[in-house]
């Protein structure tokens, strides 16, 4: 069995792949930002579950060297690294603030990548060792209205395929996690709202991609499974996309010309938009009334 570290593991898909892996058996190291507002201590009381919380802020170069240094989280003692922390971004690029382009990636690039510095010297003397790093089809789709987000998790996919190629020659496996739509609190109660009165459709568009199904698709108990296949090595795709509409719209993407793909977003008019969508991918995304 694993000991595995998982970084933005209060909610969401974090939280559930902690449930998931210990309830398998695995001991988990549960990170996360503010801990006091997490119930996986107490649920792992209560079901004798091998989850230890620890409090860490990937943001933040001493946070993170100070869990990796000893105790819990010590560098060590880690079998497998899952970089799950992040936040999002739903705006045009000109409506997006400075501060939120360099805050996301921050956390979602830069957090994966300070976690990464810390485990890798442990694992390559190991010559063993699972760096998860989760993205997003979002790392392979660049749509109208994701600008902060979609660079994030570009460079995540990017650094992830040159540090599997470097660490492959030491026994150390790194991995993708491509989730599709996933109901969690990033992309239900916390889904931002872009800039109220912009001259730019492409944000609304983008929240209407996350809110237009029932309950904004799939739990995220659906990634935590394939974190649990990748762990036990019953998966060993170096790419895992996960949740019913990952393959699906990674299809659309790949089956269009870039031409075709920017020009889809070239017209104002709302309806006219969804339309298109509609008739390429199936799908109806016109939004609710907020």
């Amino acid at each position: 069995m694993a000991k595995t570290l998982i970084t933005g593991a209060s909610k969401g898909i974090g939280r559930e792949t902690a449930l998931v892996l210990a309830r398998a058996g695995h001991t988990v190291v549960a990170a996360m930002r503010t801990p006091r507002d997490c119930d996986l201590a107490d649920i792992a009381a209560r079901e004798n579950l091998p989850i230890v919380v620890a409090e860490l802020d990937v943001d933040d170069d001493a946070s993170v060297a100070s869990l990796f240094a000893a105790g819990p989280g010590a560098a060590d003692s880690i079998d497998v690294l899952i970089n799950n922390a992040g936040i999002y971004s739903i705006d045009a690029v000109e409506d997006e603030t400075l501060a939120r382009f360099q805050a996301v990636m921050n956390t979602n690039y830069f957090g994966t990548l300070r976690c990464i510095k810390a485990v890798a010297p442990s694992m390559l003397a190991r010559r063993a060792g699972l760096i998860v790093n989760v993205s997003s089809i979002a790392g392979r789709i660049a749509a109208a209205g994701s600008g902060a987000y979609a660079a994030s998790k570009f460079a995540v996919e990017a650094l992830s395929e040159s540090l599997a190629a470097e660490m492959s020659a030491f026994g150390v496996r790194v991995v993708l996690v491509e989730p599709g739509i996933i109901a969690t609190p990033m992309t239900l109660a916390n889904l931002p709202k872009p800039k109220a009165g912009s001259a730019y459709p492409h944000g609304g568009r983008m929240r209407a991609f996350y809110t237009a199904t029932p309950d904004s698709g799939p739990p995220p108990t659906v990634v935590a499974e394939t974190m649990l296949e990748i762990v036990e090595g019953r998966t060993t795709r170096f790419r895992n996309p996960s949740g019913p509409d990952a393959e699906p719209f990674l299809g659309l993407r790949a089956s269009m010309a870039d031409e075709a793909w920017i020009g889809m977003n070239d017209t104002l008019d709302d309806t006219v938009y969804f339309d298109r969508f509609l008739a390429l991918s199936g799908l109806d995304l016109r939004p609710a009334s907020d």
